[in-house]
């Protein structure tokens, strides 16, 4: 992760884009104290905070599951709103759901609170779609054959609207493609049924429509 952000941390200031990331396991803190050492060291003055909550291994006896090394929650997007909120450039977390890097940074932009369910579920249906990266262009769709350069599929962005409604693309010029059936194809993804629960919100997939 440190890697890839010094390669983008000075572009991603300037143009006054905002990054999240569920990269900090089981040391979030550790990690936001090493992204601020990045800034230090590239001369750039960056607010970076962190997700912290996640960790039960003190209750691990009490959950049922006595000796464990590691006990760790999925958190929801509050926490990345908030971080967002109050001014950070950069937010780091420990376990949250996939959803939530994007239900987040849209809840705050947006300015949403805690029930705006249908707003909300829209936001996690975005992410689920984009966070397997290159699956909503054509890697999880199984006929694959039919995709243009899947071997260089391009990644998916969200466009998150006020009303929770999104477009999904991705950059010009890369391979792969978003269309109705990709995007069906990675909405079905990892779900047990209609209501796709997460700690926000539940998604009725049930109710969503698709249009190319």
């Amino acid at each position: 992760f440190l890697t890839q952000l010094e390669d983008c941390l000075g572009t991603a200031l300037d143009r006054g884009v905002r990054i999240v990331a569920n990269a900090g396991g089981l040391n979030p803190a550790g990690l936001a104290d090493a992204v601020r050492g990045l800034a230090d060291r590239l001369g750039l003055s960056v607010a970076v905070a962190h997700v912290e909550g996640d960790d039960l291994l003190g209750r691990a006896d009490e959950l049922g599951f006595p000796g464990t090394l590691a006990a760790n929650a999925y958190l929801g997007a509050w926490g990345i709103a908030d971080c967002l909120t109050a001014g950070a450039d950069v937010v780091v977390t420990g376990r949250v759901t996939d959803a939530s890097v994007i239900v987040g940074p849209a809840a705050a932009h947006h300015g949403w609170g805690r029930t705006d369910y249908d707003r909300l579920a829209g936001a996690i249906a975005a992410g689920h779609i984009i966070e397997c990266g290159a699956q909503a262009t054509g890697g999880n769709f199984a006929f694959f054959t039919e995709i243009p350069d899947l071997t260089h599929p391009g990644f998916p962005l969200a466009e998150i609207h006020s009303d929770g409604s999104s477009v999904i693309t991705k950059h010009p010029g890369t391979g792969g493609a978003v269309t109705v059936d990709t995007v069906t194809a990675q909405l079905l993804y990892e779900i047990t049924g209609a209501r796709y629960a997460n700690p926000d919100a539940t998604l009725r997939v049930d109710t969503i429509d698709l249009s190319g």
